[in-house]
This record gives structure tokens, C-alpha cells and sequence, in this order.
């Protein structure tokens, strides 16, 4: 659907830090709205204005985003790894600058519906005190989302998690090992991190929507066995059109650095299915020891690699230890059949026929891309979700293989070796290239009219025309209403995102004491006659609120 063939207008607030893997899916979801006819503004932290602006071709035509910044209350050339000091002073100086933000955009437009993602809780208080109701956009896997909130609900028992062989049972999902867990709930995580995801998991019941950037066809048990507790509606994938054979209809990025245009070329030269891609990503950063053994293993396996090695501030390729340089002789033997590169467009490069897998680090916007081009993954994850979505490519997803690391953290030549064998001329590597396939073509299906994805999108588009439509009324249909019910049923509709419910008490029929029955309902979103007590589509048992 459409909202202007609703002739409604509707304005929508995102909300996220400036950090690439966590705009990147808002604006990907940005994209889909404004194709609705949704207007779509972003508000981001300061830190990201010169990187998000410079992509913006001011001679273009309008984006159809809207750029709002605020300060996270540090200084622009303030260093962000230090990621203690930043979630304290962003939840703590960032919220009112959010706030203060908002209320100069309110002076000439209403937001609908505020957007914000898992890695700013904060701001569903201040979205809320500002009367607008807001969804989560859950960035990651299905599967993290209900693993914390199994984990900070304590619904399920968790072992003790100092063990990474330990196994782990949680509902819709293989049985873990704890080294399959999202770091930030590991003892080894800095605590500023669990306690970040807790506060958003207290926060939840302020959240009307939970949306997803995954899609129910491959988590869809994860995704069922949250229904009965906080569902989560998948609406992904979220790729950009781009990826989907779409005209771009933004030219809004946010890439880290500048993407060297040889890559394409290079391919172009190349046989199909031939190259090793190569990427970690724009956080993760290696040792030495472990990039030695990638070159080894480069070296040794007579194949066609593409390899992006992040740059040193002073030179070089960083590393943990100190600025890298690639040994001269590595370089020499692999000319012709090797680039190394600072950076790449990505999504061009999973496109092009020449690349046969993917070595990566398992971030979930790099999982999606190759979900949605159907490219075989080696995965190594390193922090964060990257061991659960790397748990998943292997064993729910079956679209590639996982690095095993030895006692000191690195994969060995071997290990390295062994998974490019795996993947590319294996035992079980046209079974994998094949499941590759497959979930390529459920993720285009689940985009199109029809199909799940769609469906969850456009009920949130549906839900949000009928909020703004002033010819809808937004009523609730009670019988036998007791005191306690009423003082509940007052309280609930003080909300932000359900202020606008009108109450309607039928009279009392017979014993005005009668019990209110336990399977008493309540309808959102419709039209009911206070004479007429139909039930329509959408009903929710009150011990649900």
C-alpha cells in the first residue's frame, strides 16, 4: 500500500548512532518507507555529519531523507573505541540533546512514529516523553533478540558462562555451545555493554512495534517461539534496492571510507565463481599472527582473492600489535590472481559472478548481503552477534562454514585452509552452494507483494495511516468493567502509544457486581457502535496489556 493513495501524511523520526552497521539498516529501512510515500527523517550523532554529507550529491535531486544531528555530548575528535565513556555520556548529555532536537523539529511537523535501534534505550524515554510512539528496529538476527531477552527475563537457565564448551537449550533454536552466545552477555564483555541491552529489555513495554531486519523463512521457529511472549515482526531483509535489482531511491550512505573502483575491474577479468572475497568489516581489527596465517593460507590455496585490510592511521594495515605490512614476496607470488584493497563497494562486488564465497566476519548487514545474492560464507566472527550469526550460517542457515579457533583465539593455516576447501571444492560444497541458492530465492519472495516480510511492512504502514486518519476513531468496547479494571484500563490508555483509544462502557447488564470473565477483549483500531458490539479482526486478551 501506499500512504498517498491514503491521503495521509505521515512523519517518521529514526534514531541511531553514527556507527556504519547501525545506520546502515535504518537507512535501508528509510529507503522502503519513502517509496510508500512516508516522509523519513534521520537523526544521528554529531560524529557522523562530514562522513553521511559527503555522499550526498548536492546537484541530485532530493534524497527524500531528511539529516538531523545531535550531540552524544563528546567531541568530534573524541576516539569512540572507548566505548565506556561513550554509552555513559550519550545516554547521559545525548538524551537531552535528543530532546532538544526534537522539540525544534516538532515546531512545524508531528511525528507519527518514533524508530530507534537496540543501541540507543535511552531514547525510548525521550521519544515517549514527547508523546510519540515508537518501535524498535532490531538490527540483528531474530535469534539474538530473543536470546537476551531469554537472558534478561531469566524465562530460561543459563549455565554458568565462563565455559565456552558448555551447551545452552533455548526455544527455536539448534542447542549452543556458550562460545555461540553474543559477547555482551559473556563475563569476559565489558559491563557497560550487558548493562546497555538490559535497559532496553525494561524497556520494552514503552515499545509498540518490534520490527526485524531478518525474515521469517530462515529463523522461522525463532521467530514463533516469541509470539506468546514480545513478538518481533520481521521486515527484512533490509539490503538496499540495489541489491534487489531496484533503482537507488536515496543517495544518503554512510561508508567509512571511500571504496577504490579498481575492485570491479578486476573482476571483470576474472572466471565466474573464482574469487575468495575477503572482509572483516570496519571494526574488527587482527593480530599479526592471524593475518600471517591468512597470507599463508592465500598463498597456499592457488586461488583468486579479493581482500579488504583495514588502513593504519601511519601506514600500513592496523592490527592489534601495531601497523602491518604485507610481506613483499606474498605480494609478488600472488600478482594477477590477488588484490588487496583499503576498501570496497561491497554490494557490487557479492553481485559480480567472479566471486565464488565470502570470508567474513559475520556482521549481520554483511550476513544479509549474501543471503539476498546468494554467495557461500566462511565465517569469522570475532564479537557481538558475529558467534551467533556464524553459528547460524553454518547450522540453521546451512549456507556455509564456521572458523574454528585453536586455545589462543587464532585459526591456524589449516583451519583456514580447510574451510576454503569446505565451501569451494568440498564433499559438501555443492549442497552448500545450492541452500545458498535457495534462501536467495526466499528472500526476494518474502520482499514481494505477498510474501511475509511484506506483509509485516505493510501492516505497520497500515496501522500508522489509521493512527493519523482523523475520519478513524480509535475505540475500545468493555462489558462489565470492575473498579480495578477501570483504573487499569485508565492508566494503559495514558500511553504514549495508546493516548489516543477512546474507552467506550457498555451499561452493566443484570448484578452491576458481576466478575468481569477472564476472557473478556478489547478491539484496537476499529470503528465499534456503542450499540453494536461486533468484533473485528485485531482482539487482545486484557491479561496481555
Amino acid at each position: 500500500m501506499s500512504v498517498a493513495d491514503e491521503k495521509t501524511n505521515i512523519n517518521i523520526l529514526m534514531v541511531s548512532m553514527a556507527l556504519q552497521g547501525h545506520v546502515n539498516p535504518m537507512l535501508n529501512f528509510a529507503k522502503r518507507l519513502i517509496s510508500k510515500g512516508v516522509n523519513v527523517t534521520i537523526a544521528t550523532t554529531e560524529d557522523g555529519r562530514d562522513r553521511m554529507l559527503k555522499h550526498i550529491d548536492k546537484n541530485s535531486s532530493d534524497s527524500g531523507i531528511k539529516l538531523e544531528f545531535f550531540s552524544d555530548g563528546l567531541s568530534v575528535d573524541f576516539d569512540r573505541s572507548d566505548t565506556k565513556t561513550l554509552v555513559k555520556t550519550i545516554q547521559e548529555k545525548g538524551s537531552k540533546n535528543l530532546s532538544d532536537l526534537i522539540t525544534n523539529l516538532t515546531k512545524n511537523e508531528t511525528f507519527s512514529c518514533a524508530i530507534v535501534n537496540p543501541f540507543v534505550p535511552w531514547a525510548i524515554d525521550v521519544v515517549a516523553e514527547h508523546e510519540i510512539p515508537c518501535a524498535l528496529l532490531w538490527i540483528q538476527a531474530s535469534a539474538l533478540y530473543s536470546i537476551y531477552y531469554h537472558y534478561f527475563n531469566v524465562t530460561d537457565s543459563f549455565p554458568s558462562l565462563e565455559d565456552l564448551n558448555e551447551k545452552v537449550q533455548l526455544p527455536g533454536l539448534p542447542i549452543l555451545e556458550v562460545r555461540d552466545l553474543p559477547s555482551m552477555i559473556l563475563p569476559s564483555s565489558p559491563l557497560h555493554f550487558k548493562e546497555m541491552m538490559d535497559d532496553l529489555y525494561k524497556r520494552l513495554n514503552n515499545v509498540k512495534w518490534v520490527l526485524g531486519a531478518s525474515f521469517f523463512e530462515i529463523e522461522e521457529e525463532i521467530v514463533k517461539s516469541m509470539d506468546s511472549l514480545t513478538p518481533i515482526y520481521p521486515i527484512g531483509p533490509l539490503v538496499s534496492p540495489f541489491l534487489l535489482g531496484e533503482k537507488e531511491i536515496s543517495n544518503v550512505s554512510v561508508d567509512m571510507w571511500n571504496a577504490e573502483d579498481a575492485c570491479i575491474g578486476w573482476l571483470d577479468n576474472k572466471p565466474n565463481s573464482s574469487v575468495i572475497y575477503i572482509s572483516f568489516g570496519s571494526l574488527v581489527v587482527l593480530s599479526q599472527t592471524q593475518m600471517n596465517n591468512i597470507v599463508t593460507a592465500l598463498k597456499n590455496s592457488n586461488k583468486n582473492f579479493l581482500w579488504v585490510v583495514k588502513p593504519a592511521n601511519n601506514g600500513g594495515y592496523e592490527t592489534k600489535d601495531a601497523a602491518y605490512e604485507l610481506p613483499k614476496e606474498f605480494l609478488k607470488e600472488t600478482e594477477g590472481r590477488g588484490l588487496v584493497v583499503k576498501w570496497c563497494a561491497q554490494e557490487k562486488v557479492l553481485m559480480h559472478p567472479a566471486v565464488a564465497c565470502f570470508l567474513s566476519h559475520c556482521g549481520w548487514n554483511s550476513t544479509l548481503e549474501t543471503l539476498i545474492t546468494g554467495v557461500p560464507v566462511i565465517g569469522w566472527p570475532s564479537w557481538t552477534d558475529q558467534p551467533t550469526n556464524a553459528m547460524l550460517i553454518q547450522n540453521v542457515f546451512r549456507n556455509g562454514v564456521k572458523v574454528k579457533y585453536g586455545e589462543d583465539g587464532v585459526a591456524s593455516v589449516e583451519e583456514i585452509e580447510r574451510c576454503i576447501r569446505e565451501v569451494l571444492e568440498g564433499p559438501h560444497a555443492g549442497e552448500i552452494k545450492k541452500r545458498a541458492t535457495e534462501i536467495k530465492e526466499l528472500a526476494r519472495k518474502t520482499l514481494q507483494e505477498g510474501g511475509s516480510s511484506s506483509k509485516n511492512f505493510n501492516k505497520f504502514i497500515s496501522e500508522l495511516v489509521v493512527k493519523n486518519d482523523p475520519r478513524v476513531v480509535q475505540e475500545t468496547s468493555i462489558s462489565l468493567p470492575g473498579n480495578w479494571f477501570l483504573r487499569t484500563i485508565q492508566g494503559w490508555c495514558r500511553k504514549p502509544q495508546t493516548k489516543s483509544t477512546t474507552v467506550l462502557i457498555t451499561p452493566p447488564v443484570g448484578d452491576t457486581n458481576s466478575e468481569v470473565k477472564g476472557d473478556s477483549e478489547f478491539i484496537l483500531n476499529k470503528f465499534v457502535a456503542q450499540e453494536d458490539h461486533r468484533r473485528f479482526d485485531r482482539k487482545r486478551n486484557f491479561a496481555d496489556i
